[in-house]
């Protein structure tokens, strides 16, 4: 191993263990599908109590006026934003004129700060309106922008049911927070 980056790519590398000729996957959001749910009350939203987690553990990217974005914990891939009011609603239709234009505004700077941040190439952006369409929490409204790459979709979801990912949560979620306060500042 030469030229390995400083953080948490090179630490993955250098834990003890005996060398062999595996080539590793550093895939640390897949523990969060088994311990989904601990340490949550029954009936607790999410998305309610995201910026209740300190700074320096949530996934919480920017704080507008009556929406917030943050990391989506399951990310489909690296980068992978969700624009949610802070209000406790399920529907787009149910927002406010303010809600639903903050929406928009900032699934616009997400794209914007992911290109710049990650060099997405094009993006999926929606929402998942009840369980019949999808939507894994339901009952609070939350647009999903996931960044995208030319082949960043390969045989590992298709045949493994695995998603390799080349950045931690922590440090896209770094990046993008510097992004928009940079842009704040300007």
């Amino acid at each position: 191993m030469t030229d390995l980056p400083e953080g948490p790519l090179r630490d993955a590398w250098e834990i003890p263990g005996a060398p062999d000729q595996f080539q590793r996957l550093w895939v640390p959001h897949r523990m969060g599908y088994i311990h989904r749910g601990e340490g949550r009350k029954p009936g607790e939203c999410v998305f309610c109590v995201a910026l209740d987690v300190p700074e320096d553990e949530n996934l919480v990217v920017f704080e507008g006026t009556t929406c917030y974005v943050v990391l989506n914990l399951f990310p489909y891939n690296p980068g992978h934003l969700l624009v949610c009011p802070y209000r406790h609603v399920a529907l787009y239709d149910e927002t406010t004129q303010e809600e639903s234009d903050e929406i928009a505004v900032l699934t616009k700077q997400s794209m914007t700060f992911l290109r710049e941040v990650g060099g997405a190439h094009g993006f999926n952006i929606g929402m998942n309106q009840g369980r019949v369409a999808g939507a894994g929490i339901e009952e609070h409204l939350h647009q999903h922008v996931v960044p995208r790459w030319g082949q960043d979709s390969n045989f590992f979801p298709i045949i493994a049911q695995t998603k390799a990912m080349p950045q931690t949560l922590g440090d896209i979620r770094d990046r993008l927070r510097s992004a928009w306060s940079q842009s704040a500042d300007a």
